[in-house]
């Protein structure tokens, strides 16, 4: 009898069907857990085991964050009830005004507390979930090209950098882009392998809905994208040329849908577009959100600058190294540069074709572009915008180190990775040292132990196998000790506000906002370095809740917390970059006979509105939008408004009146001036209320 057709037992496996099936299950499980046949044993429970690391990362003490960015958690919430406010990205359910962004992340949001209801988890999980996605599909794009070690190597670094940690556990667009830019990297490297047009068509659709969660920023992938199909793809040129095109066309139609749908609906059925000076989304895009972030001109904007040493800190090269943006991505990114130019060194004798030389192009030509505008823009940019580049920086390191790991017969090779580490754990010591009183003993240790195996790594075509395979681990666990341990400090660290940091509580590293992130005082912080001075109208007191950001200034009846020094005046109710957190007594004076209302109440800037908002669940009107700054209403448009009785209050509130500084409306304080001047005032729970239905 040939064994051949004999089951362990020494049966016919044709006369057991039952144990037959038992086998195919049981193989299949051993397909999941062990991972592919040709993979070693230890990479798909490796894999598992990150994945599930990373989970704890993002999704351990979510809530205490609360609804962390309380601007987007407010629109998130008006979707959940009204689906025009769900589709236009409202910042209220009756549809005042949008958001400054297109509103593809506020959709997952919106969605979510449809479901489960508003509270922290609804809000904030789905950011969760995008990473622990995000480093599972940065893990297979790498894989693809250059073997499952490089790819666990790339998803690592993505989990382990403290930018990553801090927005795939917030509530900003940042998480989707990253996401949905990283399965277009994944689509343009299956593209590369047969020329595919179908997945390199897949790639420009994901990049243009990564248009419509963050506009002009997703565009940064597409040169490195094209340049690595034009360079590596194996169709003839006039081919590859027109496969671009069709995945440019494909790119503008999945953007510019929603676009031309905002465009034709007249400005009398949808609202505002907050951001712009004059109701044109084409406006926000290509101007406040587009190439005025580049040339620092932003209509409305609190601050910027057109000059080398801006507002919004000194452009240059070394911008990401400095005290602002190190600590958020700087960990790894000189690791990844080396790297890169390595890889491409090693492969340089490589056919034309060569898919490693082409990922290398994809993550390294992602990497360039995106930090060389990072660091010469002169107009808004937050440290937090470089979890755009964690992706890139993983994608190289994994590629570039088992590249040159392949290569490590040749001295130079194992050179180049032992000079690498001992560079890596150099600058990790200078960037822990930023902190110094926080966890003293960690960079000494770093520096110590990634000095040894650096060492290690020169002479390690002397080692046996296994010694070296050892070894290559180490290099990889020391590497991300560093980045690893900032990130865990960063995620038990609850951030709320607009403009959130890495890093443990109590510690700053010089970037814009501290741990809460959120502008000083009632009226919110300015720009780096600049002291936030809130306006208030119609004098009073402050509420007496918390106003959620970082901490900074303290208010009459409250503490307003931000990163940036702030000073209160009057009547702060949350300002331009924070939210409040309105007492029960405000709380039951908006919702009383609040059916008979569009709007409970109308607050300066979309920050002050927010937090009422949330509490009552209920639309209240942010006059001015994010700034206070868009002719949104007018103050024409106001007194109709109240006239009709569609708002019961007006809030008076800190935050606001700031656009007119870059040439912005001055609506919201012409309406805050006409309340002063035409109603009388109350206090409610320390917080000043002009009930606009009685002159």
């Amino acid at each position: 009898m040939s064994t051949d057709t004999l089951s362990p037992s020494g049966l016919s496996a044709t006369h057991r069907p039952f144990d037959k099936a038992r086998a195919g299950g049981s193989s299949r499980l051993r397909t999941v857990v062990r991972g592919r046949s040709e993979d070693a044993g230890w990479i798909r429970p490796t894999l598992i085991g990150l994945l599930i690391a990373t989970g704890v990362l993002y999704l351990w003490g979510l809530s205490a964050s609360g609804y962390a960015n309380s601007f987007y958690s407010a629109a998130a919430q008006a979707g959940s009830v009204s689906w025009k406010a769900f589709f236009f990205g409202s910042s209220d359910a009756a549809n005042s005004i949008t958001v400054d962004k297109t509103p593809a992340a506020l959709w997952a949001m919106a969605l979510s507390v449809r479901i489960f209801g508003l509270n922290s988890w609804s809000i904030l999980v789905p950011q969760a979930l995008e990473g622990i996605a995000a480093v599972a599909m940065l893990y297979l794009a790498v894989r693809r090209t250059s073997g499952p070690q490089a790819g666990l190597i790339a998803g690592a670094v993505l989990a382990a950098t403290p930018v990553a940690a801090l927005m795939f556990r917030f509530n900003n667009p940042d998480s989707l882009l990253v996401l949905l830019l990283i399965i277009a990297a994944y689509c343009v490297v299956r593209a590369l392998e047969h020329g595919s047009t179908r997945w390199l068509v897949g790639a420009g659709a994901l990049v243009g809905f990564g248009f419509l969660t963050k506009m002009l920023q997703a565009l940064l992938v597409v040169p490195a994208f094209a340049i690595a199909y034009l360079i590596v793809a194996p169709n003839p040129l006039r081919k590859r040329i027109l496969q671009l095109l069709a995945a440019g066309l494909a790119m503008v139609v999945a953007a510019g849908w929603w676009i031309a749908i905002v465009e034709l609906v007249p400005a009398s059925a949808r609202p505002y577009i907050g951001g712009s000076q004059n109701n044109s989304i084409l406006q926000l895009t290509l101007g406040y959100n587009g190439f005025g972030r580049l040339t620092g001109n932003e209509t409305g904007s609190v601050g910027g600058g057109a000059t080398a040493g801006g507002q919004w800190g000194s452009t240059g090269w070394s911008r990401l190294f400095g005290s602002q943006m190190g600590s958020e991505i700087g960990w790894l990114l000189p690791t990844s540069l080396i790297l890169l130019v390595a890889g491409l060194w090693f492969g340089r004798k490589a056919i034309r074709t060569d898919r490693t030389r082409g990922a290398l192009i994809v993550w390294g030509g992602w990497l360039l572009v995106t930090a060389v505008i990072f660091s010469y823009a002169h107009g808004i940019i937050h440290p937090y915008y470089t979890v755009a580049l964690a992706p890139a920086v993983g994608g190289v390191i994994g590629i570039g180190a088992v590249t040159l790991w392949r290569h490590k017969s040749a001295f130079a090779a194992s050179m180049v990775l032992g000079v690498t580490l001992a560079i890596t754990v150099a600058w990790q010591f200078l960037l822990l040292d930023r902190v110094s009183g926080w966890q003293p003993w960690l960079r000494y240790a770093v520096l110590t132990l990634g000095v040894a195996t650096a060492l290690m790594l020169v002479v390690s075509t002397q080692l046996r196998p296994k010694v070296r395979a050892g070894l290559a681990a180490t290099a990889i666990v020391v590497g991300l000790i560093g980045p690893g341990a900032y990130s865990i400090a960063t995620a038990a660290t609850p951030h709320t506000g607009a403009i959130p940091s890495v890093g443990p509580a109590g510690y700053s590293t010089g970037g814009i906002g501290g741990r809460g992130g959120g502008g000083g005082g009632g009226g919110g912080g300015g720009p780096a370095g600049q002291t936030g001075t809130g306006r208030a109208f119609g004098g009073g007191t402050a509420p007496g809740g918390t106003t959620q950001g970082g901490t900074g200034g303290t208010t009459q009846g409250g503490t307003t917390q931000g990163g940036t020094t702030g000073t209160a005046r009057g009547g702060a109710a949350g300002g331009l970059l924070g939210a409040s957190t309105p007492s029960a007594a405000v709380v039951s004076a908006l919702t009383a006979n609040s059916s008979n209302y569009t709007w409970v109440a109308a607050a300066v800037g979309s920050n002050s509105a927010a937090g009422y908002q949330l509490a009552t669940q209920l639309p209240v009107m942010p006059i001015g939008g994010f700034n206070g700054s868009d002719p949104s209403p007018t103050l024409a448009q106001f007194k109709a408004y109240v006239a009709a009785g569609n708002i019961h209050y007006f809030i008076a509130s800190g935050g606001g009146g700031f656009g007119s500084q870059m040439g912005g409306s001055n609506s919201s304080s012409e309406i805050a001036s006409w309340v002063e001047s035409n109603f009388s005032s109350t206090t409610v729970g320390g917080v000043t209320l002009y009930d606009l239905t009685q002159s």
